[in-house]
């Protein structure tokens, strides 16, 4: 059997990949489980599976599941240094699925415990590309990114030559949200259920509104920097309304290459997880939308975060952990009703240039501490200024 351990089995990611896993469940063992706090969705998995370890890290939610365990045969742990305990030889599989900069310290973990890791946290990759590959190296593990965007151009570059010499430039595709045909007129009657509303994908609340406000595309063109080794000249973002193309290369021999599918998280989980097991669908070629790509620029004005790209240098820097740790903490607050969706941005940009901050364009992250450290005083610098 092959062994699988999902890091965030609860979340929108975890349970693609766990719907895709019931249809083979005689050739797949799970081997761990985890959750931050959604035990009820937990057990339903651990059930089907038959999953001897999980991991919960709510203090709470972990001392509740732990007085609801009858069975000695069933490990509950609060925390990943579990994984010395649960994993002894590597398993075959990780899908690192937890949202935020929570992710970091189980993805890194969890790299010398599997052959294979699949990377669907994008904060792990932005903030910490240097610590994650020099641990990939060193452990001999194989990577494979998860996002639509990445997982299509890895798997348009032959296996055997990744090399960034190649490669001209990359497009990756934008959907526009919810919002990209609302009168700018309008932006300042957005409410969360708007915001909420995606026109393609089907995703969890904080990536859904990245996607709104095009922060989504701004992560994924740092990812391909760091995954890709290019420069951000050589990344450009394309509005694309359907969502079937998910990115194009263009190579210096004058071939361009593209890769297409329905927008269904599903079918790059199941490719990145096993590529002779391929998920079924009925779906046939979209001839239409092939002829009708109407394929453009965005528009500043319509995202003004995507600005923050001419902020941010070629490498991966402690500065991306202040991107990343301002977005996440203002896009909580939106969802909270405490902001409005244009304050987002607004708020954004009044952090990111504070002048102390300047500083971080040029440090690299030297361990996750660095990266943990700054995110608290990011925080604390959000907290200060009353927003």
């Amino acid at each position: 059997m092959i062994s699988v351990g999902i890091l965030g089995s609860t979340g929108s990611i975890g349970k693609s990949l766990i719907d895709l896993l019931k249809t083979h469940k005689k050739k797949y063992k799970i081997t761990f489980l985890s959750t931050n706090k959604n035990i009820n969705e937990l057990l339903k998995q651990r059930k089907l599976f038959n999953v001897k370890n999980l991991i919960v890290t709510n203090k709470k939610a972990f001392e509740e599941i732990s007085k609801k365990n009858k069975n000695k045969n069933i490990k509950i742990y609060n925390n990943f240094s579990s994984l010395d305990l649960i994993i002894k030889n590597k398993i075959d599989y990780i899908m690192s699925a937890i949202t935020g900069i929570d992710g970091l310290i189980p993805t890194v973990l969890s790299i010398k415990k599997t052959k294979k890791i699949a990377i669907a946290n994008k904060e792990s990759i932005i903030c910490a590309w240097p610590i994650i590959k020099k641990n990939l190296k060193k452990f001999k593990t194989e990577f494979v990114p998860v996002d639509s965007e990445h997982f299509s151009i890895w798997s348009l570059l032959n296996k055997t030559n990744k090399k960034n010499t190649i490669i001209d430039k990359i497009y990756i595709t934008a959907s526009g949200g919810p919002f990209r045909n609302l009168p700018l007129s309008k932006f300042k009657l957005i409410k969360k259920r708007d915001a909420l509303k995606h026109p393609n994908w089907s995703m969890g609340s904080k990536i859904t509104i990245d996607s709104a406000t095009m922060m989504n595309k701004v992560f994924e063109v740092m990812e391909a920097r760091n995954i890709f080794d290019l420069d951000l000249t050589r990344i450009k973002i394309l509005l694309h309304e359907k969502s079937y193309i998910h990115a194009f290369i263009k190579f210096k021999n004058g071939l361009i290459k593209f890769l297409a599918h329905e927008p269904d998280m599903k079918i790059p989980i199941a490719n990145t997880f096993d590529n002779h097991n391929y998920i079924q669908t009925n779906a046939n070629i979209n001839l239409e939308t092939l002829n009708n790509l109407k394929l453009k620029k965005i528009d500043i004005k319509r995202y003004p975060i995507s600005k923050t790209l001419s902020l941010i240098g070629n490498k991966t820097s402690l500065f991306d952990t202040i991107i990343i740790t301002a977005n996440d903490q203002l896009v909580e607050k939106f969802l909270k009703n405490e902001i409005s969706f244009q304050q987002i941005h607004k708020f954004f940009f009044r952090i990111i240039n504070l002048k102390e901050f300047s500083k971080y364009k040029k440090k690299n992250p030297r361990n996750i501490n660095d990266i943990l450290k700054l995110r608290e005083l990011v925080s604390f610098k959000i907290q200060s200024k009353g927003i």
